[in-house]
């Protein structure tokens, strides 16, 4: 997941810890949570929340230091704030819908109707219709990042990168 801020992408991009090592499935842990949330306490699934939203409160403030260093200390102190606002502002917001609210949401959903759909089918054992449900909840999350991912960056090169962003 690449937050874009400003117009253009570096092609040799550096290492970001928070997206190139491992760090980066704590930003999945709510998906993770939704698909188990037929088998464990609502409890554990709200803990995979905080475990995600603290990834992307990380990030977001990573972000934020890493453009502070690249503002030049001879900038005049507003537009440096104005820029660690934006880079932490904008990791937030896309953190926030791609690696929170929306899978979170999506996963949830696809539970919910795989559940639906198998309780029709009555020779099928409760413990093997749950774990059938955790097991297509979990299948369903590599699907499902890039295309939220495509379409949160979409929504917001059209509507809030529109408002600090340089034409």
């Amino acid at each position: 997941m690449e937050s874009k801020t400003g117009n253009s992408e570096k092609k040799a991009r550096e290492y970001d810890v928070f997206k190139d090592s491992l760090l980066r499935y704590l930003g999945y842990a709510n998906e993770v949570g939704e698909a188990f949330r037929v088998l464990v306490p609502v409890s554990l699934v709200r803990l995979s929340y905080v475990v995600a939203s603290t990834y992307v409160a990380a990030d977001s403030v990573d972000k934020g230091y890493k453009m502070s260093q690249k503002v030049s200390d001879s900038a005049d102190w507003s537009y440096k704030c104005k820029r660690v606002g934006i880079a932490t502002g904008d990791t937030l917001v896309w953190q926030g819908f791609a690696s929170v609210a929306v899978p979170g949401f999506t996963i949830n959903r696809i539970c919910w109707a795989s559940r639906h759909v198998l309780s029709r089918v009555a020779s099928l054992l409760a413990p093997v219709r749950n774990w059938s449900v955790v097991a297509i909840g979990l299948g369903c999350i590599p699907f499902i990042i890039k295309p939220i991912d495509r379409a949160v960056d979409h929504a917001m090169d059209a509507t809030l990168r529109k408002l600090y962003e340089n034409p």
